[in-house]
């Protein structure tokens, strides 16, 4: 599993990440997290405002920061059951 956090690296983007770690953390889900700060692929993956968070590669969230419990649904629902 992949998340991909979308931002030019301010606070409202650590806040993001520091979310989908919490989530990744409360469920015991294994994953690479890793942050896109190239503006230059924000348009082609569907990225108009930052923060973003893709899940493999599927964009749930952008232009606010996502709760904890957000993220862990979104988890959830991404994971093989």
């Amino acid at each position: 599993m992949k998340i991909e956090i979308f931002g030019p690296g301010c606070a409202r983007c650590k806040q993001t990440e520091q979310n989908a770690l919490q989530a990744l953390l409360s469920l015991g889900i294994d994953a690479a997290v890793i942050k896109i700060e190239d503006i230059r692929e924000y348009a082609p993956r569907g990225v108009v405002f930052t923060p973003a968070l893709a899940i493999d590669g599927e964009l749930k969230c952008t232009g606010r920061i996502p709760s904890t419990e957000e993220i862990e649904m979104w988890l959830h629902e991404a994971v093989p059951h």
